[in-house]
């Protein structure tokens, strides 16, 4: 099985190929396992009220975070599930009352030194949170209802780039992604898959809708050759350039698969999503804007819920749902 090269020069091999893992990057006690005790109760804050409410046919105690979470999402609905954990608003039907989650272990994360020295060897010191993010939670492919099984936030992530899923303003931003699985991504429970080397040709047609499935996606037939998968642990950090072609398999375990999907740009850089709030994560040239607090994190998207619930914008994609080279 062809896995990433973890050795050599972090940014040479980027450069090369589009993406590099850093092994063992983050700090397991201190960066992953404040994380998964934070979730573990917010699951279970969910869970109570709509046992309560007859939405759930028990309250599942006893039962690991995984078989809690999968369980909740077959009986309650995927999406709606995902929504609560979300570290993003969804881009369309924003209500005054949609729910997501920013708390303190995530921001921790998100801002971690050990993260951010290594952000700053690929865009620089001056680095913004960009706010395209989101949490993935893959449950098991069987559990999954036929709704369900092409949502690419809840089962297989289709093929795209990072630079298709935002708008054209981004296009000369340095956009950074990173991702971090919270537990081992493997082959059997849906790892990322890359193209080497395919973030140096252009950006490919994404379509909304095609005969092969709908949501954003690259069809297969341009889809360059050679992916190889990724496998992961907790720990380890990716980071991809913004044109590198990528998807994932599907999670065939009986376990969640669970990892957060970021991004970093330089500050002042447009970062592809507007209506959303960015924060300064670090910065030499004006450390007094740098955001320290998860409670300053969730006001501003509470603000920013407010305000695209009374003014939704029209669209948050640079591609039209009726592009005919989809048909």
């Amino acid at each position: 099985m062809t896995t990433a090269v973890r050795t050599g020069n972090l940014l040479d091999h980027f450069n090369d190929q589009g993406y590099v893992v850093a092994p063992g990057l983050l700090d397991l006690e201190l960066d992953i396992k404040p994380v998964l005790e934070e979730y573990d109760r917010l699951l279970d804050q969910l869970i109570a009220p709509w046992h309560t409410q007859g939405r759930l046919s028990s309250n599942l105690a006893g039962l690991s975070f995984s078989d809690r979470l999968t369980q909740t999402m077959i009986e309650i609905g995927g999406s709606e599930v995902i929504q609560n954990l979300e570290i993003a608003l969804p881009q369309s039907n924003i209500k005054h009352d949609t729910p997501f989650h920013f708390g303190p272990a995530v921001f921790n994360l998100l801002t971690s030194p050990r993260l951010l020295d290594s952000v700053e060897k690929f865009i620089g010191p001056e680095i913004l949170s960009n706010p395209i993010q989101h949490i993935r939670i893959k449950p098991p492919q069987r559990t999954l209802a036929k709704p369900f099984e092409k949502d690419s936030l809840i089962s297989t992530t289709s093929w795209h780039q990072d630079l298709g899923v935002g708008l054209a303003e981004a296009e000369n931003s340095n956009v950074l992604t990173v991702w971090i699985p919270i537990v081992e991504a493997t082959v059997e429970n849906g790892c990322l898959l890359v193209v080497p080397q395919s973030h140096k040709g252009d950006l490919a047609l994404h379509c909304l809708r095609s005969p092969e499935r709908d949501g954003l996606h690259i069809r297969k037939e341009h889809v360059l050759p050679g992916e190889i998968p990724l496998p992961m642990s907790p720990g380890d950090v990716l980071f991809m350039h913004k044109k590198t072609m990528h998807s994932s398999l599907a999670n065939n375990s009986d376990a969640i698969r669970w990892s957060f999907d970021l991004r970093y740009n330089p500050i002042g850089e447009p970062t592809g999503r507007p209506f959303f709030p960015g924060f300064i994560a670090r910065s030499q040239k004006q450390p007094q804007n740098v955001l320290r607090s998860a409670a300053d994190w969730d006001n501003m998207w509470k603000t920013t819920r407010a305000a695209l619930a009374d003014n939704e914008p029209s669209t948050f994609r640079r591609w039209r749902l009726d592009d005919p080279r989809c048909a």
